[in-house]
């Protein structure tokens, strides 16, 4: 077929931005994950801000040696973002596997191929959170089965405030955890605050628990802090965001 229009360059010469989008966050989630990058587009769909978003595989059930084995995928799905160009924070959407592997762990693996890039995990998100609100007791839920829930509960024992109590699901399949309902979320939340604690946490990217918070303390009369919502809060301050975002909770207004 002979073409009646041929094209021509344009006129125009083309000038290029800096960046397509001003600022950039590499997100790297389990490949089952159903919940975080939804939570990433409620929360920051107003602000000038990319999240790239990478898988990788994870094979259930939820175990210590599950989780051990997404650390060394997660260099290559770091590179994978937006190879050769730089990125402002990356952040690996794994609570029960950031402490697992351990944070510097997976700084390490993640700033091999993006060196010098801040890393935050939900773990290292929820401590800095914990210190912003000025939390030294706090009660945990999970959805996690009773021995990832402890790994949990030491690492805060070590790194953060006091763990008063610690109550779990006991599922082992992150597909699961993603189905728990917000009537689930909310009434397990009121139910495992202890009236000791300074606050609440609730644990697991999978968990819709972010659109819980203001919910569950408007009922505990104190804050509440899930993986999610720590990760993006930190994630924003990084990015010298300090929008509050209301159906957040009170970690928003820090």
């Amino acid at each position: 077929m002979t073409l009646d229009v041929q094209s021509s360059i344009s006129s125009v010469t083309a000038r290029l931005d800096a960046r397509a989008i001003a600022k950039r966050i590499g997100l790297v989630v389990l490949a089952t994950d159903h919940t975080t990058e939804a939570d990433f587009a409620r929360v920051l769909h107003r602000q000038q801000v990319g999240v790239y978003v990478n898988r990788i595989g994870f094979e259930n059930p939820t175990t210590h040696e599950s989780l051990l084995r997404t650390g060394p995928r997660l260099a290559a799905a770091a590179a994978n973002i937006l190879p050769d160009e730089p990125l402002d924070v990356l952040v690996y959407g794994c609570t029960a596997a950031s402490v697992v592997l351990g944070n510097d762990k997976v700084a390490e693996h993640m700033n091999s191929a993006k060196p010098g890039t801040p890393c935050v995990t939900p773990s290292s998100a929820a401590v800095d959170a914990f210190g912003a609100l000025g939390i030294k007791k706090v009660s945990v839920l999970t959805p996690y089965t009773r021995d990832v829930t402890d790994s949990l509960v030491r690492y805060f024992s070590e790194h953060g405030p006091n763990v008063v109590n610690a109550t779990c699901f006991d599922l082992s399949d992150d597909r699961e955890m993603a189905r728990l309902s917000r009537e689930s979320i909310i009434e397990a939340g009121v139910a495992a605050c202890d009236p000791q604690s300074d606050a609440l946490f609730i644990s697991c990217t999978a968990v819709r628990a972010l659109g819980c918070v203001s919910q569950i303390e408007n009922r505990l009369g104190k804050p509440v802090i899930t993986s999610n919502q720590a990760m993006i809060w930190r994630c924003m301050r990084h990015l010298a965001i300090t929008d509050d975002v209301p159906s957040g909770g009170t970690l928003f207004t820090k």
